[in-house]
C-alpha cells in the first residue's frame, strides 16, 4: 500500500537517469540547457561550485555534500568561483572539447588540478503531460545543504555506492546507481516537502499531520465517492474547519485536489494502459462516463478519446 508521496512518484513515472560524473578544475563553467519533463540534480561530492538558475537568476553556493534540484528543468549554469557564468561553454561543446563519449568521468577545466570539483549530475524525468501540484508549485531551485547528513546515515552510504558505481565498470553498476538515484530525489523531495510545514508555504498540507492523514486515505482508494465531509472525517476535523485549514495549506479546495488527482489517473489510464474511456472514468471513480467526459475536458482541455488518440500518435 502505496503513502502520498510514493503513490504520485509512482503514477508519474518517475524515473532516474544519470548523465555524468565531473572532474571540473578552475577556470570552468558549464552551460546545461532547458529540457521538458525532468528535474535535473547535482550532488557535490568533492569541492563545490555555483550554480545559476537562468530563468530566475537565483544563485547558491553548492558547496561539498550539498544537493541542488532544478525541478522544471529550465537552463542552468555550473561555474567555479574564478568564472563568470556568461563565459560558461555549452554542455555540447564541453563534451567535445573533453571528448566525453557518456561512459566515465567527464574532465573538463584548467590546470589547477588541486581544487577538483566531483559532482554527480542527473535528472529525474517524468512521464509526458504529468501534473501534479507538488511539481507545478515547486520552486525554480531546491538546494539540501549538507545533503547526506541531513537525510541520515542510509543517504550518506547510498551517495557513496551512487559514487562508487556510476559509470564504473562492474556488472550492474549503472542499474544501481539509476536506482539509487530516485531514491535519492524521493528522499529529498519529502525533505522539502516537511521544511514547507514551518513556511506557511502552499504546500505545507502535505505535512500537516490531519490534511496529510486525508490525502493518504484518498491516494490509496481514490475511487472511492469522496466528499469534503468523508475527508474531514479520515482527518478527525469538522467539516469547515477540514475545508479552510486544507484551502489554506494546500492552496486549493478539497475536491480541487480530489478531481485534479482524479485526471491524472485518467490520463494514465487512457495513454499508458490503453483504455477505453469507460474503463479510464471507472478507474478514475466516475460510474457515469457522461460526467467524466465533462470532467475531463474542463479539467484537460480535450476528450478523453481524443486525448486518447493523441497519445497514441505521440
Amino acid at each position: 500500500m502505496l503513502d502520498l508521496l510514493s503513490d504520485v512518484l509512482t503514477r508519474l513515472s518517475l524515473k532516474g537517469t544519470l548523465y555524468f560524473r565531473t572532474s571540473f578544475t578552475p577556470p570552468w563553467g558549464v552551460l546545461v540547457p532547458s529540457y521538458e519533463n525532468v528535474a535535473r540534480f547535482h550532488f557535490a561530492h568533492r569541492g563545490d561550485c555555483m550554480v545559476r538558475v537562468l530563468t530566475t537568476g537565483e544563485t547558491v553556493m553548492l558547496a561539498q555534500g550539498d544537493l541542488v534540484i532544478v525541478p522544471h528543468g529550465a537552463a542552468h549554469a555550473l561555474y567555479c568561483q574564478h568564472t563568470d557564468p556568461e563565459d560558461s561553454l555549452p554542455l555540447d561543446r564541453v563534451f567535445e572539447l573533453s571528448g566525453y563519449k557518456g561512459e566515465g568521468v567527464l574532465v573538463h577545466g584548467g590546470d589547477d588540478d588541486v581544487r577538483t570539483t566531483q559532482l554527480i549530475c542527473g535528472h529525474f524525468s517524468l512521464a509526458p503531460g504529468s501534473r501534479h501540484l507538488i511539481f507545478d508549485r515547486l520552486p525554480a531551485c531546491i538546494h539540501i545543504q549538507n545533503y547526506g547528513a541531513e537525510a541520515g546515515a542510509w543517504m550518506e552510504a547510498t551517495l557513496r555506492v551512487i559514487s562508487g558505481e556510476a559509470g564504473g565498470t562492474r556488472l550492474g553498476g549503472d542499474l544501481i546507481a539509476l536506482k539509487m538515484s530516485e531514491a535519492i530525489f524521493a528522499q529529498a523531495l519529502r525533505s522539502w516537502l516537511e521544511q514547507q510545514a514551518r513556511t506557511g508555504n502552499e504546500l505545507a498540507g502535505f505535512a500537516d499531520p490531519q490534511i496529510s492523514r486525508a490525502l493518504n486515505a484518498f491516494h490509496r482508494d481514490p475511487a472511492l465517492p469522496w466528499t469534503v465531509e468523508s475527508m474531514a472525517r479520515v482527518a478527525g476535523l469538522s467539516r469547515t474547519g477540514f475545508a479552510q485549514q486544507f484551502a489554506r495549506k494546500m492552496g486549493v479546495t478539497p475536491m480541487q485536489y480530489v478531481t485534479g488527482w482524479r485526471m491524472q489517473i485518467a490520463r494514465q489510464g487512457l495513454a499508458e494502459h490503453k483504455m477505453n474511456v469507460a474503463d479510464a472514468a471507472a478507474l478514475a471513480g466516475y460510474s457515469s462516463e457522461s460526467a467524466f467526459s465533462r470532467v475531463f475536458k474542463k479539467e484537460v482541455g480535450v476528450s478523453p478519446a481524443g486525448y486518447r488518440a493523441k497519445a497514441a500518435f505521440a
